[in-house]
């Protein structure tokens, strides 16, 4: 127990890097226990912490990622029927890109190759509300029963809404758009990548996701520096705090206009805790953010009409309720 807290709160968390950038600070006369103080070491800290992990899970997961192109993941969907397929795929939905947006163009080569509708938003969802990246950084945050809780019901309403979807028999709604990729899949008996291709891949991966993660993430760091050190912790406790029954939906309706991912969420989900917000609460606008952006559901539209827009819109917002709420009735159990 001993050494998987110190794995969690040193290597993950690294709270060591913390108590650093604190002394530096110091040394330079500058009073982190003020409000700008404070804010300067919050951001520094965490902008370090998750640039070194981003650098670290991209490249992982893209090594990974490399072992499952779309044209293989299709390859092994297809194998599978009824809620089994739409479990592989939320599973497969793990291992690809870190933002709903960039998770739209391998939905359009599914829908293309000719999977089942609710299959491939099984897929759609678990995309970007729960991947390796979110185990591994939640986990350093709020511990690993957290991590594990959020992935497992991130995972269940993937596959519950892909199985209703399909149920539904939708597939009238799709635009042209969506069959585009039919036929256009890399072939699948092409030689399999050697060590230097995986390589390449990973490094460049992490160059072209850190530059565009950054922005988010400066700015996920900096409103968690604001909120962290200048909003009164009466204010957070009032609007997302137990006090309000509402909180959850809040959270939702906040999160679902704005465009970030899981790195750029967590500052602004770790300062909410630490003012008083339920946890449920903050993890329910972390998976509105990541899962229903305005860009992802503008670029979604063009490949779904409105009424299964709609839909997918209401299973996850509805999802998401649920597991905020579920949550906060299990906050002192799991924290």
């Amino acid at each position: 127990m001993n050494l998987w807290l110190f794995f969690q709160n040193q290597v993950l968390g690294m709270q060591w890097l913390n108590g650093l950038v604190g002394n530096l600070l110091t040394a330079l006369e500058l009073d982190i226990t003020g409000r700008v103080g404070g804010s300067v070491q919050f951001f520094l800290y965490d902008t370090i912490k998750i640039t070194v992990l981003l650098c670290v899970l991209i490249f992982a997961i893209s090594w990974i990622q490399s072992y499952f192109p779309p044209e293989r993941s299709r390859r092994i969907m297809g194998r599978f029927h009824g809620v089994w397929a739409n479990t592989v795929a939320a599973l497969l939905g793990t291992v690809t890109p870190f933002c709903s947006c960039s998770s739209i163009p391998i939905f359009i080569g599914f829908t293309g190759a000719g999977l089942p509708l609710g299959v491939t938003f099984s897929f759609l969802i678990s995309s970007p509300m729960v991947d390796l990246g979110s185990l591994v950084l939640l986990t350093g945050v709020f511990g690993i029963r957290v991590a594990a809780v959020y992935v497992v019901l991130g995972l269940v309403v993937a596959v519950a809404g892909g199985t209703l979807i399909e149920a539904l028999h939708m597939e009238g709604e799709l635009e042209p758009l969506a069959h585009a990729g039919a036929g256009t899949g890399v072939d699948l008996d092409a030689p399999s990548l050697t060590t230097a291709d995986r390589l390449q891949y990973a490094k460049a991966q992490v160059t072209a996701t850190y530059r565009k993660v950054l922005p988010y993430l400066l700015v996920g760091v900096g409103v968690g520096a604001v909120i962290h050190n200048w909003i009164p912790q009466v204010w957070v406790e009032t609007v997302l705090g137990s006090g309000n029954p509402f909180g959850v939906l809040a959270a939702v309706i906040v999160g679902v206009p704005m465009y970030a991912d899981i790195f750029g969420t967590i500052p602004v989900a770790e300062a909410l805790l630490g003012k008083g917000a339920q946890l449920g609460t903050v993890l329910s606008f972390m998976m509105a953010v990541t899962t229903l952006s305005l860009p992802s559901l503008i670029l979604l539209r063009k490949v779904v009409k409105p009424r299964l827009l709609a839909l997918f819109v209401a299973i996850c917002v509805v999802g998401i309720i649920l597991v905020g709420y579920l949550f906060n009735v299990l906050q002192f159990v799991l924290i």
